[in-house]
């Protein structure tokens, strides 16, 4: 995760192209033709030792010739060179190599190991190799093979295929639709998609970025990269390669339904990234994004001159779960002056076939102005009536004219009259489409993108309701098999992880055989009506599979008849099975149950995900679930269960009442802990978890380890870095003040609140730079809702953590290098130590992170802070650009670091 010398790429001052060729159709000669035609003002020098000149362009025999240093190198010679040339360009002083060149191989020994190695050494980027190459129209930069250069816009493209990209830039290029840049990212041996989206983030002028992924190389930096580009702009992606091999190869019913594409799905999610399924339909985004900003609000006004295409458009709105606007009565009655009495009186507004253009421009006007309404679709069907050419234009000055800052969208069917009036549309700002259902994608690729960030953003209720785990009971169990060499735990044991952290288990007694089988039941049935039978052996993943389940046995006998026809049944289906015995526990009826599964399994890329679905025997083909990345909140459990179709029967039907949905995501929220305590865990398996009114029990449970992960960093393979409890502590502040410090939650959102209300105006002022009145909740959100990965942000509270006395941020730069921090303290406070201690900490946790510099921006009329950072080492100097501000900044040595990460982790 880096953004190092990226802009070499993008705005590079000078370019060598190595491998250029005078050869007709060859990607030299391509390259080199795109090179000289796109505008690029730069000098562009060529390199082949087999040519001097390269039809009318000088060509130089080696890289060591060149007049000057190529910022930014451009491969195309074949590729037993290229590990060459990357030597020879990092040994001229080049930032930027663009390979090209297919054929370089993957792994260690390859070609492109050794490219990579060379490149690491000089410090040097790669793009590619085996791509297409990259197009930047604001600076007339055409390094590929593309056959059209589009023109310069606001939208990004970044793509694994080149394919692609030459698809998606032709099309772009025949609707006037301009990018400020194209990817073809190809084999990504060194940048990658996350590379470029921390990049593009940054960049004002990017509106917003359109993704074709097939793969990423580092999951938790892809979804750091993009949890902070889509807080900024729209991210649309397409995920092509579904793969369902992981699923085979799995030794659950978790890991089975695991499979890459729906983790990746929830990944997307998660990061606030649309997902798309087809090209249409990554076009159709590539429309609206051009001409559409985000906008607050989903319901929809329909202006139509054709009924039937108006009930189409609110079908394929009903079908995205959209709003059709309910008109007000004062718009009503401006339509029903203004439109002949056979209007449709209602929403989709239909104007009939004959309609002029004041007619248009009436019905868009009034619809604009309907406080009910937050977008409108203008849509027209060719008659011989009237010209769509000036419906569109009405249309279009009625929108402007309004005064009202909503988006038009429009929809003009057919390809004879529809083109030109599509043209109209486009060139005064408003998107166009052919069909209704393509428009009302696009309409709802801009709500769904609002209404996502918006969820992302929500504050979790306090704390997460699940008391506190026995963790030591949990990990005994856990270190006891694997010292004993096991890898699968017991039902039993893992029914006491679960316990441990207060799952509700039926837990079951060993058996060793038939007749021991038939006492315990024995016993049970003493206080119960009835005992459940299973086969116990570690090599039987599914009971069920092998008749190794018996429910609702009645008494003694019965127990010993069934043990003894389920081990004939196990030994004949799976003979190689080691067979340990059986388990016995009470029957557990639940009138109003419902068989749910829930578990952890770990995704070879995103690694640990949390499912949970319809449960029973039937899981597999009913295929009802959702996963989550860990590590989860109250909120986004919630969100898993409402994603699935057996969310209709847990909110009860009928006679049969809710179950407990309370309960049901304190279950979930167990799993998301146990991953954090327990990174050992490789796959647990609760099926079924049965659920009512009452709350859930889990009837049968499978644990299986990893025992390459004991000793682990807990977390370390999360795709989210979980919440880091390490940096908890209890201090005592120079000025005798008792606090416990610990970084920001989510939920922390309401102590900001009153936080800021014993603020000073004159503090808020020196931490803001501005006066601030009213803190909104997105601003606080900004503030509590942070990627552990990027940036820390410490509170000091009352014991109990009912009051916020100081908080310290630091955001880090995308190459964790440099962070810029910030304090605030109780105004009451001042004076007694916490903004020393805040500091520290901040200093602390950046040497245990390996960051090197610390900066701040200081008000000089801020002498306390100026003074509290010249105690603490900083360097104090005038801002460069700003009056009145002072920059200070703290280097921390590696001998810094050790010293600091030893005492405050």
């Amino acid at each position: 995760m880096s953004v190092k010398n990226l802009s070499s790429f993008f705005k590079p001052q000078s370019i060598a192209l190595i491998g250029a060729s005078p050869r007709p159709g060859s990607v030299g000669a391509t390259v080199l033709a795109n090179l000289m035609t796109a505008g690029f003002d730069g000098p562009v020098w060529l390199v082949n030792p087999k040519h001097d000149h390269v039809g009318p362009h000088p060509c130089h025999a080696s890289i060591a010739d060149l007049p000057g240093v190529p910022e930014l190198g451009i491969v195309a010679a074949p590729a037993k060179f290229v590990p060459g040339t990357v030597e020879e360009l990092g040994k001229r002083g080049a930032l930027a190599v663009l390979i090209i060149t297919a054929g370089l191989g993957k792994g260690p020994g390859s070609l492109a190991d050794e490219a990579g190695r060379i490149a690491r050494r000089y410090g040097m980027r790669i793009v590619g190799p085996n791509c297409l190459g990259l197009l930047v129209p604001p600076v007339g930069l055409n390094a590929s093979f593309s056959h059209v250069m589009p023109g310069d816009g606001d939208l990004v493209f970044l793509s694994q295929s080149g394919a692609l990209v030459t698809a998606v830039v032709d099309w772009a290029a025949s609707r006037g639709i301009g990018f400020r840049a194209v990817v073809s990212l190809g084999d990504m041996l060194d940048v990658d998609v996350g590379d470029l989206l921390d990049y593009f983030a940054s960049d004002v002028r990017t509106r917003a970025i359109l993704l074709y992924l097939e793969s990423i190389n580092e999951a938790r930096g892809f979804m750091s990269a993009a949890r902070l580009a889509s807080r900024l702009k729209p991210i649309v992606a397409i995920k092509a390669g579904r793969n369902a091999s992981a699923a085979e190869a799995a030794a659950s019913h978790t890991g089975a339904l695991a499979a890459s594409d729906i983790v990746f799905d929830a990944a997307l999610r998660r990061a606030g990234v649309l997902r798309v399924f087809s090209l249409d339909e990554l076009f159709t985004a590539a429309e609206t994004l051009h001409y559409v900003k985000p906008f607050r609000g989903e319901r929809l006004a329909i202006v139509t001159n054709g009924g039937g295409a108006g009930v189409l458009a609110a079908d394929a709105l009903e079908d995205r779960n959209g709003k059709l606007a309910t008109l007000s009565a004062g718009t009503m009655a401006t339509l029903d002056a203004a439109l002949p009495e056979t209007w449709s009186h209602g929403n989709p507004v239909d104007v009939i076939g004959d309609a002029p253009p004041e007619r248009y421009a009436a019905a868009v006007a009034a619809v604009l102005r309907d406080p009910n309404v937050d977008a409108v679709m203008a849509m027209n069907c060719p008659t011989a009536l009237a010209s769509v050419t000036d419906a569109a234009e009405a249309s279009l000055k009625a929108w402007k004219d309004s005064g009202v800052f909503k988006p038009l969208f429009g929809c003009w069917l057919g390809d004879g009259g529809a083109t030109e009036a599509r043209k109209v549309l486009a060139a005064g700002g408003v998107p166009s489409y052919a069909t209704p259902t393509s428009a009302i994608e696009g309409f709802r690729h801009i709500v769904d993108y609002s209404k996502v960030q918006e969820l992302l953003i929500r504050t979790p209720p306090v704390g997460d309701g699940v008391r506190r785990p026995q963790k030591e009971l949990a990990r005994k169990i856990i270190e006891t098999a694997l010292s004993a060499g096991r890898t699968m735990l017991t039902s039993d044991e893992a029914k006491m992880v679960l316990a441990a952290y207060h799952v509700p288990v039926a837990l079951a007694e060993p058996a060793a055989d038939p007749d021991e089988a038939a006492e315990i039941a024995a016993k049970i049935l003493e206080r119960e009506g009835g005992v459940v039978l299973k086969i116990r052996s570690q090599d039987i993943s599914h009971k069920s599979d092998v008749g190794g389940v018996r429910l609702g046995l009645r008494s003694a006998d019965e127990t010993r008849a069934a043990a003894r026809t389920m081990l004939e049944t196990a030994r004949r289906v799976k003979p190689d099975a080691r067979i340990d015995g059986f388990t016995v526990e009470p029957m557990v009826s639940r009138v109003h149950g419902i068989e749910l599964i829930t578990g952890i399994a770990t995704d070879p890329l995103f690694g640990p995900i949390i499912l949970f679905g319809a449960g029973g025997t039937a899981v597999e083909v009913l295929a009802d679930r959702t996963v989550g990345l860990p590590p989860l909140d109250r909120l986004i459990a919630r969100d898993m269960i409402e994603e699935t179709n057996v969310s209709k029967l847990l909110a009860g039907y009928r006679d049969r009442p809710a179950a407990n949905i309370d309960a049901i995501v304190d279950a979930l929220i167990a799993l998301s802990r146990i991953l954090v305590d327990i990174p050992e865990l490789f796959e647990l398996d609760i099926n079924p978890l049965t659920a009512d009114e009452h709350g859930v029990i889990a009837l049968d449970a499978r644990i299986r380890l990893d025992p390459k992960a004991a000793g682990v960093v807990p977390g370390h393979n999360f795709a989210i870095r979980p919440y880091p409890d390490n940096w908890i502590s209890r201090e005592t502040t120079s000025g005798d003040l008792d606090v416990t410090v610990r970084p920001v939650k989510p939920e922390d959102e309401p102590l900001y609140g009153r936080f800021f209300d014993r603020l000073d105006p004159e503090d808020i002022r020196l931490r803001f730079f501005t006066p601030i009145k009213e803190l909104s909740h997105r601003f606080v959100a900004r503030l509590t809702q942070i990627d552990y990965d990027r940036s820390m942000a410490f509170c000091a509270l009352t014991p109990g953590d009912t009051e916020l006395l100081g908080i310290s941020h630091l955001i880090l730069d995308a190459d964790r290098e440099v962070g810029e921090y910030a304090v605030a303290v109780r105004s009451d406070l001042k004076g007694r130590g916490l903004g020393w201690l805040l500091m520290q900490k901040l200093i602390g946790f950046a040497a245990s992170e390996g960051v090197k510099t610390i900066y701040g921006d200081v008000l000089a009329a801020n002498t306390t802070m100026l003074q509290m950072c010249r105690e603490l080492g900083f360097e104090v100097e005038r801002h460069p650009q700003e009056a009145g501000v002072i920059r200070v900044t703290l280097q921390v040595s590696a001998d810094r670091q050790r010293e600091l990460a030893a005492g405050m982790a």
